[in-house]
Parts: structure tokens; sequence; C-alpha cells
């Protein structure tokens, strides 16, 4: 038999020791024990994110290495955390972005009220069954059934069937059901709330809404990181190790699930509430995020032509999906547009059409990892994917972090060099989403880098760190030359789909009446940086709206109405999508986009160093 050498990584930081299975890196056992570090390529050793220091023991590098790797790291070394693995007991620390705990995970809309338009698919009756008799020995069901008010004859779920008779015999047989259309899901012997969870699974976070199905009202929100992001800050990092590793999809789905119940667990104490209340679900996400959430294969997904398993709307049992509710309840998955535009988009769609339904041009954008656009005119609706990537919401860059205490937030250029604001007001250790639109913006505008993203080799606010040209912002915190240029593609990709959609409607730029700016990146980017740096077009300020988590509003509004989810699937029936790969001039715009727009109105040139 094998002897199998078993070691244990001790994170000081969180005073915690993890004990490591056989042939894990650091990132694998990091990830399984709920450790979060940093890793936007989800551990292909593509993106150096996943740094961290070795204290005391020895790792194994594998062959994929940067320039702070070694074969073998002893005492104090960096090392990619996904490409190492320990050959002894080991101390690791963790970087300080990555412990930075969030306190800012954007959850609401522009359009958010308290109370929403009731047309539930939920009802919930009190009624006393008779007691069987000698006489009268019809079943426990058959009973239950007959003392509901006429109408067709329901069913009654598994779950609901199994406690059924000793709820019936618990309190002389007064009961209280839950009925989601002819179905009975669920049966009580106690007053209860007749709650609905709504869920935007974004790549990043995840928001979760509760509301109260007897009036509609909004009752609690929570914002939280998605866990999948320790698989990859992107999906196709997410898809590559679904079909790469036999469990993979389902590691990723248990991680969302898992995700999702400890918010629901949260909002339930919040309110005093007991999850079993919660009877009716519904979630949005990209395609790809609901997909594997459904457990539905992601095999063609993740290639050409990018077909998904389903279109319409579904509804699974939550049971079977393992989220903590009522057993009976179901899951309500929003319908999805096609390739990567899905039922967040459509619910997106759904919450501001009350500003585009006039017929007017007008263009709904959300911008974050998976960035889609909708170009409406003519009572038509354009619709395309744009792969941004994560760099504009602080991945794949290497001060990125998340919106968390010691995050800059906003960079403008003053009079004497560069001003800061930081969420917290703490020290500044790593640059959030909003911060790195502004810190490009005002770098160029200094001229610390020119039209074509290079940074000066010569100006006073450039440097020289680790055999990298950088820009310094704070101490500690830089924005290197392999950062511009992860946030160029990021920019040109959406430019350059914005542009092809207007092209498809026979309209300009300037023709749009309206500009909606969607997504908890969009509530906080500033639209002066990023018409600065070419990522939305040159039009006046004020026909930008920056709506917030529209998505998040109409998941909510999906929860609370029939009528809704009729207009989604409309909506997303509606939309004409179009496919980037096969529009034969995007090469060349995209590259042609890549560039800073020539006259940003330049302030006076940054003289010194941020």
């Amino acid at each position: 038999m094998k002897n199998v050498q078993s070691y244990t990584l001790h994170f000081p930081q969180l005073d915690r020791d993890i004990a490591v299975r056989d042939g894990e890196t650091i990132l694998q056992c990091a990830r399984r024990a709920g450790v979060r570090i940093v890793g936007a390529c989800g551990g292909r050793g593509t993106c150096g994110s996943c740094m961290v220091a070795v204290i005391e023991g020895r790792v194994r590098s594998s062959t994929r290495k940067s320039a702070t790797d070694s074969g073998t790291a002893e005492g104090h070394h960096t090392v990619r955390a996904c490409q190492s693995s320990p050959v002894t007991d080991c101390v690791i620390m963790i970087s300080a972005r990555a412990l930075a705990p969030v306190v800012r995970t954007e959850v609401a809309a522009a359009d958010d009220s308290l109370y929403l338009p009731l047309d539930s698919a939920i009802v919930r009756r009190c009624i006393t069954v008779p007691a069987p008799t000698l006489e009268d020995p019809r079943a426990d069901a058959e009973r239950l059934v007959r003392a509901l008010p006429g109408g067709p004859k329901p069913t009654i779920d598994i779950t609901a069937a199994r406690s059924l008779p000793i709820r019936l015999r618990a309190d002389g047989g007064v009961l209280s059901v839950v009925m989601r259309r002819n179905e009975i899901i669920s049966c009580t012997t106690q007053a209860a709330g007749t709650l609905g969870l709504a869920v935007d699974l974004g790549t990043t976070n995840t928001a979760g809404f509760l509301v109260n199905l007897h009036d509609g009202a909004h009752i609690a929100t929570l914002g939280i990181e998605n866990p999948q992001v320790a698989w990859g800050a992107d999906l196709i990092s997410r898809i590559s190790y679904a079909l790469r590793s036999p469990s993979g999809a389902e590691e990723l789905r248990q991680a969302a699930v898992t995700g999702i119940n400890a918010m629901i667990h949260d909002l339930c104490a919040a309110v005093g509430a007991r999850p079993a209340e919660i009877v009716d679900v519904t979630i949005c996400g990209n395609t790809a995020m609901q997909s594997l959430f459904a457990g539905l294969p992601v095999d063609y997904l993740g290639k050409a032509p990018f077909v998904a398993v389903l279109r319409d709307a579904c509804e699974i049992r939550a049971r079977d999906l393992g989220l903590d509710v009522c057993p009976g309840a179901y899951v309500y998955v929003a319908p999805n547009v096609a390739g990567c535009v899905g039922g967040d988009h459509v619910a997106a769609l759904l919450a501001t059409e009350a500003r585009w339904a006039d017929g007017r041009a007008s263009l709904v954008m959300d911008i974050g990892t998976n960035t889609e656009i909708s170009v409406i005119h003519a009572g038509r609706i354009h619709t395309a994917s744009a792969p941004s990537g994560p760099a504009l919401e602080g991945g794949h860059i290497s001060c990125g972090m998340r919106a968390a205490n010691g995050a800059i937030e906003h960079v403008r250029l003053g009079a004497y060099g560069l001003e800061l604001e930081v969420i917290g007001n703490a020290a500044p250790v790593g640059v959030c989403g909003s911060g790195v639109v502004d810190a490009l913006a005002s770098l160029y505008r200094a001229h610390v880098i020119d039209a074509r993203g290079r940074i000066g080799r010569t100006h006073p606010a450039a440097t020289q760190l680790n055999g990298r040209r950088s820009a310094i912002l704070a101490p500690g915190v830089e924005f290197t030359q392999d950062d511009i240029r992860a946030v160029q593609l990021a920019k040109s990709a959406i430019r350059t789909a914005t542009d092809v959609l207007l092209e498809r409607a026979g309209l300009r730029a300037e023709d749009l009446v309206r500009f909606i700016i969607a997504g908890a990146f969009g509530a906080y980017i500033d639209v002066p940086s990023a018409i600065t740096i070419g990522l939305l077009p040159n039009l006046p300020t004020d026909r930008f709206q920056q709506v917030g988590n529209a998505a998040g509003a109409g998941i909510r509004r999906l929860l609370t109405s029939q009528a809704a989810r009729e207009r989604a699937g409309a909506l997303a029936q509606q939309c004409e999508y179009v496919e980037l790969s096969c529009v034969k001039t995007f090469q060349k715009a995209f590259l042609s986009n890549i560039g800073f727009p020539a006259d940003p109105c330049f302030p006076p040139t940054l003289a010194t160093g941020a």
C-alpha cells in the first residue's frame, strides 16, 4: 500500500490549519477549505494573481514559473499558489488585498421600491381538515383536498405528503397550506410567513432579495462574493475547469449553492424567519452561471457556436438543487437570449423597460466580467455579449481587489499629483473596478501614458519595478504596463461591440437619446473617465443613466409577478442576438479601439510622482 505523506498549511492571519490532500496545490487546498486566495485564471498558472508568501516550509513548483518562483522555495519566498505543492508543513501568508473584507457589494437599483406589484403564483390558505372516522376513513390527502375551496383538484408534493399525517393530528386538523398554482407544496401547523427569494447570480458577486409574497414588500437584501471566484474570475476559466475535471461542474454548482444557502441563513436571521418559510425562488445570471447552477452541461458554451442547453425559463425543485428552503418550493431560472447573454440581461431589460419603452434610440449596457449590451430602436432589440473579462472589476490587475476597505475607488488628477479616494478611508492596498478606470484616465490625462497605452520611459511619475514599467498610485500599489494592456483589451471589446450593434440598428452613437448603464460596476464608474479612455462614446453626460443593479430589480419582479415572467420570455425572444465572432469587421475595429481618443482635453501635466 502506497504511503501518502500528509502535510499541514498554517495561515497565521486567519489562525487556521488545513490538512493538505495528496497532490494538492496551495490554491486547491485553500479553495477546498474556503480560504480566499485570489486566482483570476482559475489555477491555470497564467495570471500571477495568486501569489502567496511561504514563511516557513518548502514547496515544489510546477514547470509554469513566475519571476519569483523557484523549483523549490524555502523560507520567505513568494510563489504562485496554483503551481506550488507543499513538500513539508508550511506557514503561508496571504496578500492584504485577498483578506480585505468586502464592504460594498452593490445590490440596489435606481428604480428600487419597497413594495412590488403582486401577481404571485403562491397562495397560503388556513383550513380545518375533519378527522377521519370508521365511517369516513378517506386518505389524509383526500380529506385535505376536500377541505380546500372549490376549483381544479390540486396535486400534493411528496415532501408535503410525508409530513401530512403528523401535521393533521397535531392541532386538531388546523393547517396552514401553501399552494403554488394547483399544487400543495407545504403544510404547517404553525403561523408562518410566505416568503420569496430572488437571486442575481453574478460572475463576481451574488445579490439576494427577501420578499414577502403576502404583500410584495421587499424586507431584506444581502450581497456576497460569488464563491465560484475561487475557480477563476472569468467565465472561460470556470467552463474550462468544468470540462477538464470529472467533478468540476458539480464543484462549481455546489459552490454557488453553498453561497446562496449562506445568504438564505443570514437573510432569514436578519428578519427572524425560518428558511422553510421561503416558498418560491427566482434566479438569474449569464447563461454559463445559470447552466452551472441548474446542473446543465456547459460543454458547448465554451466553444463556437456557443450553444446553451435551454433558452426558455425553467423551473426546478429547490430540494433537487440543494437549496435550504421549503423542500417543495420551485426555483424559476430566468430565460436567456443566446451565447453568454443570459437571464440577468433579460431581467435588466425588464427592470429598465419604462426608461426605453418610448421607442427612441436607447442602449442598455451591464458592464462586468461579461458585458451584455442591447441597442433598442424602432421596435427592435439588437443584443450582444462582449468578452470584456474581469479587468474592469479589478481582476487580472496586479493591484486589483474587491470593493473592500483599502481599495482605491476613485483617482483624480489634482494640481499637485494624483488624488485618491479609498474605501473606508484606510491605507490603500489595491484598486477596485471604478478606480481602475479612473487611474487609467488620470494617467492618460497626465501624459504618464500615451495614446497607445505605453508608459513613458522618462516621465517622473513612471518607474521600473521588478523588470516591469509601472506607475505608482500609492506606496505598494502600482499600475503596470500589463495592467494597462488588460484594461485596453476589455474596453476595446466593449466599445467595439457597442459600435457593431449601433451599425446593425442603423444608428450612430450621437443618435442615442439615452445610454443606460446597469450593474454594480456601472453604478460607481465615473462617466467622464470612461469617455476619456474610449470605453464609452463621447456623448453629453446627461444622456447617461446609471441605474445600479437592474438585474436584481428585474429578478425581484419575476419573483412577485407571473405577468412579469411572461414579459421576460417575450423580451428574450425579441432580442436579435449578434455573435461578434461572426462579424467580419470586428477584429479590425477591435484593434482600432485599443488606443485612447486623441484629445481627452488634457489638464496640466503631472510633474511629480503620485
